[in-house]
């Protein structure tokens, strides 16, 4: 998973430190941050979309989904809701109004 270093601009593809791994896009703005123990996401993690706006929150256990997982529009509402169990979906997802 952190095989690639870096994108060919030159920018970092990771950065993990003290146990926080971010990910980032070609641009240099975040696209994921989260605890990483192990060598797998472990968690409450932050996915972003290219602009910068928080995209989707979920929970990781042992580098799978194990959780919430809440998914937000371009709008930041809540687009869905999802929970997994050991990575299995085990709530459907639910579109807000």
């Amino acid at each position: 998973m952190l095989e690639k270093q870096h994108y060919t601009n030159g920018q970092k593809v990771f950065e993990l430190v003290d146990g926080t791994l971010t990910y980032f896009f070609k641009t240099g703005k975040i696209k994921a941050a989260g605890t990483y123990l192990a060598d797998k996401m472990e968690g409450e993690w932050h996915f972003y979309r290219d602009g910068g706006q928080l995209w989707q929150v979920g929970q990781f256990k042992g580098g799978l989904k194990h959780g919430s997982w809440v998914r937000y529009d371009r709008l930041s509402r809540v687009e869905y809701e999802e929970t997994f169990l050991d990575g299995k979906l085990t709530k459907p997802p639910v579109a807000e109004d």
